[in-house]
């Protein structure tokens, strides 16, 4: 740490604590070389959730996209606009859990489906419909039928 006063980087730490937020630590130096004494708040560097698209790119995890995404499988369905938030945060909080910084697209989608499904299935075959790309309506009866047969998400 370089001192704001004599600008060397020859200090020692007289004391150290969490601050009141508890996610920062508050240290107070003090310089060798001009004696005087200063406090530093450190914290833990956030590295952003990245998504490896199909196509190999990578891209910052948007969480407007997915709530878009999942509002638009709501929509007209008897759900309050929190019920999309909140699911997006379930979502959004494994996610970050998560011990790698980067998941796939298909990890993304395939955590919506699952709480979507347990939400309202008729939301979950919507979103699933374009998530999974349907071309046919037979894709739609396989998909309303493996629900009826399972009664539980995949």
């Amino acid at each position: 740490m370089r001192c704001p006063y004599c600008r060397k980087d020859n200090d020692k730490v007289i004391d150290t604590r969490p601050s009141d937020d508890a996610l920062t630590v508050r240290r107070r130096r003090e310089c060798l070389d001009c004696g005087h004494r200063y406090t530093t708040h450190e914290s833990m560097e956030d590295l952003p959730l990245r998504v490896i698209k199909k196509d190999g790119s990578r891209q910052a995890f948007d969480r407007r996209k997915v709530l878009a995404g999942v509002q638009r499988a709501l929509e007209k369905r008897p759900h309050d606009a929190g019920s999309a938030e909140a699911l997006v945060d379930r979502v959004e909080s494994e996610l970050l859990d998560l011990p790698a910084k980067e998941v796939t697209s298909r990890q993304v989608g395939d955590r919506v489906m699952e709480k979507l499904r347990l939400l309202d299935e008729v939301a979950y075959v919507r979103f699933a419909s374009v998530y999974r790309e349907f071309q046919a309506v037979q894709e739609f009866i396989q998909e309303i039928q493996s629900i009826r047969r399972d009664g539980d998400p995949p």
